[in-house]
């Protein structure tokens, strides 16, 4: 990988650094751009995604992530930029478009149903069926046979295919949804903020799971707020901040410190801290006068 230095500035946040030039990377985002009339929400956002690797994309609230993720499964279109797979042009004009080119998202909301068994959630609209004609119909025995064998795979341990989807816990759903979209093909996987409503020993689940499907040879494409949940398992990072790049990074070139204090804000965060301390709090050990 080329070296580079990271530049810090406390308006725009840190310069870009080199990419990996090596081999081509499963997809590349080169100046991607979208707008909604005069609102602006991505401004040439670029980053590499390689198979076998997680990147990333971290912001807050308004940060874009939505857009990207968007964008990236063919639900919008860019205005400028363009997408790479395997180093080749691709246009994403539909979300079946995007699952034809192997990338599955996993959004916050899992599209599962609730009180439908595990087994039925899993092969929901791909159903496997058996006989012919007018006598075909759903293979049950296969579907559930499939679906304890790819959870096994993943380490997943479900007590019962058939149990309800809404029994299972946040980390356990998903778990589903990423075993589901590494079995029907995903050579990429997005994931939405997949460990955001979830308590800290969930969350290292679904962690846990990221590196597995990580191991197995997917790139993976990980949206959150939490640098603490990114650091880990991230080999690279994107930071947005109202549609615009604050920096893209390999982990060798940010420190977990570095990447919290972008995206908390670094000046104004101290700032912040500033305004809300009580008049007679004591000053900090290192701010009194001798």
């Amino acid at each position: 990988m080329a070296d580079a230095d990271i530049t810090f500035d406390d308006q725009h946040g840190v310069r870009q650094v080199e990419r990996d030039t090596d081999s081509a990377p499963l997809l590349e985002i080169q100046n991607l751009t979208k707008t909604f009339g005069s609102v602006i929400s991505l401004s040439d956002i670029s980053t590499t995604v390689r198979a076998g690797q997680v990147t990333c994309v971290l912001g807050d609230n308004g940060a874009g992530k939505s857009t990207f993720i968007k964008t990236l499964a063919g639900v919008h279109q860019p205005d400028h930029g363009q997408l790479l797979m395997d180093g080749q042009p691709v246009s994403l004009s539909s979300p079946r478009d995007s699952l034809e080119a192997g990338i599955a998202t996993v959004y916050q909301d899992l599209a599962m149903v609730a009180l439908m068994a595990i087994w039925r959630n899993f092969f929901l609209g791909s159903e496997p069926t058996k006989g012919w004609g007018p006598f075909k119909r759903f293979d049950a025995d296969k579907a559930k046979s499939i679906t304890r064998k790819e959870l096994s795979d993943m380490g997943i341990d479900i007590r019962d295919p058939d149990q309800p989807v809404g029994t299972l816990s946040g980390g356990e759903r998903q778990s589903v949804a990423i075993a589901r979209a590494v079995y029907f093909g995903a050579r990429l996987l997005i994931l939405d903020e997949p460990t955001s409503a979830l308590g800290v020993k969930q969350a290292g689940v679904v962690l846990k799971y990221i590196v597995q499907a990580r191991d197995r040879g997917l790139g993976v494409i990980f949206i959150t707020h939490n640098p603490h949940h990114a650091y880990p398992v991230g080999d690279r990072f994107l930071l947005l901040k109202r549609g615009r790049s604050l920096g893209d990074f390999a982990k060798s070139e940010i420190t977990l410190a570095e990447l919290t204090g972008l995206m908390a804000g670094g000046a104004e965060l101290q700032q912040l801290a500033h305004e809300l301390q009580r008049p007679d709090a004591p000053a900090p050990q290192g701010d009194r006068a001798p």
